[in-house]
C-alpha cells in the first residue's frame, strides 16, 4: 500500500545540435538548449490503492513517466515521492515496486514456477515462503496447472498472467504496468482486462497503468491522465473526461467513435447561451449556462463537439446525406455528410424505422446538455 506523488516531474533527453534540427522536423515535443523535453511539468497525487491510467498517443511521454517512477529513467527535474519519501536517487530495487512489461520478459529456459520465484530467490526468501507465495499468486491468476511448463508452451494470455504473477509474488507497494495487453488479440485483451480488475481487488497495491487504448483506460482506471506531446491534458475519472473534456484533443481522443466536430456560432441573447449550426439553434442546458456565465464567455465563433451517440436522426434539424451505413449489431453507424463535414450518427437498431441507403437525405439534431463548445484558436473547452 502506498501513495505516490509526482511534483513538476520533467524528462529531458540531451541531443546534439544536428539531432535537434532533425527532431524539430519530426516531432511536436519541445526542444530546448538542454535537449528534447519528453515530459513537461507532470503533477499528480496518487492515493493509496488507487488505479491510475496514463493514456495518450505514441510519443506523448506516458511510458517515459512510468519508467521514471520505476527508476529505469533518470528524472531531469521535479520530485517523485512514494509514501512521502523522495525517490529520485533511490535504486529501482529499493523502491518496493514491481513492473509488468509489454513483452512479458520471461526467462525461456525456466519453468513458470521458477520465473515467478526468481526474484524471491535473489532476496534469499525461505523456500517454504517462496512456494506459498508462488502458489497463491498462481491460484489468483488461474495458472496453477501451468507451473511446470516453459513459457514457449503457453499462449500469449497465459504468458502475460505469468508476468503479472512474477510481479505480485513480491507484494509490492506500487504495481507498474506498461501496455501489458497490447500484444494480445481483441478477445484475449477483453478477458485480461477483466482479470486485472479482479486482481486489483485481491492485492494491496497502488496501480499505475500505461496504455494507448482508451477502452482499457475507461474500464480500468479510477482516474485517467490524458497526455499529449509531453504535457498532461486532463486528469479525471472516466466519466469526467468523457462528459467534460478539457479541450478538443481530449474530446477527440476519448470516445469511440470519435466526437463529431462542427464550425458553429455561440450566441448570448437575453442572458442565455445558444449554439447555432446553420439554421439549427439549440439552447444550452442550465449547467453549461452557469459555467459559461461564470467565465464571462462572449458570443463568438466556436468549434462545436457532439458525440455520435448523442447525435439523433430527426424529422427536422441539420441537413445531411448518408454516405455509409454500418451494421454493428445492436446499432447502426451512419456516416453522413453535413455541409462538407463527415459525421457519425449511432442509431440503435430497436429505434430504426427504415433502412438507410447511400445518398439518402436525412436530418439530425442534438440537445443542449450534450453540446460542447471549444475556443476556435486554443481548442479549450469554454466551460472550464
Amino acid at each position: 500500500m502506498a501513495t505516490v506523488q509526482l511534483k513538476d516531474i520533467k524528462k529531458v533527453y540531451p541531443v546534439s545540435e544536428e539531432k535537434k534540427k532533425e527532431k524539430r522536423r519530426k516531432t511536436n515535443l519541445e526542444i530546448t538548449e538542454e535537449g528534447i523535453v519528453a515530459v513537461q511539468a507532470f503533477n499528480l497525487d496518487i492515493k493509496d490503492k488507487e488505479f491510475i491510467v496514463l493514456v495518450g498517443p505514441s510519443g506523448c511521454g506516458k511510458s517515459t513517466t512510468l519508467r521514471m517512477v520505476a527508476g529505469l529513467e533518470d528524472i531531469s527535474g521535479g520530485e517523485l515521492l512514494i509514501d512521502g519519501v523522495v525517490m529520485n536517487d533511490v535504486a529501482p530495487k529499493d523502491r518496493d515496486i514491481a513492473m509488468v512489461f509489454q513483452s512479458y520478459a520471461l526467462y525461456p529456459h525456466m519453468s513458470v514456477y521458477d520465473n515467478m520465484a526468481f526474484s524471491l530467490k535473489l532476496r534469499k526468501v525461505p523456500k517454504d515462503e517462496i512456494d506459498r507465495k508462488v502458489r497463491e499468486a498462481a491460484e489468483i491468476l488461474d495458472i496453477t496447472k501451468y507451473l511446470n511448463r516453459k513459457p514457449k508452451a503457453l499462449s500469449g494470455g497465459q504468458r502475460q498472467r505469468v508476468a503479472i504473477g512474477r510481479a505480485i509474488v513480491r507484494a509490492p507497494k506500487v504495481m507498474l504496468m506498461d501496455e501489458p495487453l497490447s500484444n494480445l488479440d481483441a478477445k484475449l485483451r477483453n478477458e485480461m482486462r477483466a482479470e486485472i480488475i479482479k486482481l486489483r481487488k485481491r492485492i494491496d497495491a497502488t496501480f499505475i497503468y500505461v496504455t494507448h487504448d482508451q477502452t482499457e483506460a475507461m474500464t480500468l482506471g479510477d482516474r485517467i491522465v490524458i497526455m499529449r506531446d509531453g504535457y498532461v491534458q486532463q486528469i479525471g475519472t472516466p466519466q469526467e473526461v468523457f462528459n467534460h473534456p478539457a479541450n478538443i484533443f481530449v474530446a477527440g481522443f476519448i470516445g469511440m467513435p470519435v466526437m463529431n466536430f462542427f464550425d458553429a456560432q455561440l450566441e448570448q441573447e437575453n442572458g442565455k447561451y445558444y449554439v447555432k449550426l446553420g439554421k439549427y439553434t439549440v439552447e444550452l442546458d442550465e449547467e453549461k449556462q452557469k459555467r459559461l456565465k461564470k467565465n464571462d464567455v462572449q458570443s463568438q465563433p466556436v468549434t462545436l463537439g457532439v458525440r455520435p451517440e448523442h447525435t439523433l436522426v430527426s424529422d427536422k434539424g441539420v441537413d445531411a446525406t448518408v454516405d455509409v451505413s454500418e451494421m454493428m449489431g445492436s446499432s447502426i453507424h451512419l456516416h453522413v455528410n453535413a455541409d462538407g463535414h463527415d459525421i457519425i450518427i449511432i442509431v440503435p437498431t430497436v429505434d430504426m424505422k427504415n433502412a438507410y441507403k447511400m445518398g439518402d437525405s436525412i436530418h439530425f439534431k442534438f440537445n443542449g446538455n450534450v453540446a460542447h463548445v471549444f475556443n476556435k484558436e486554443t481548442g479549450r473547452n469554454l466551460e472550464f
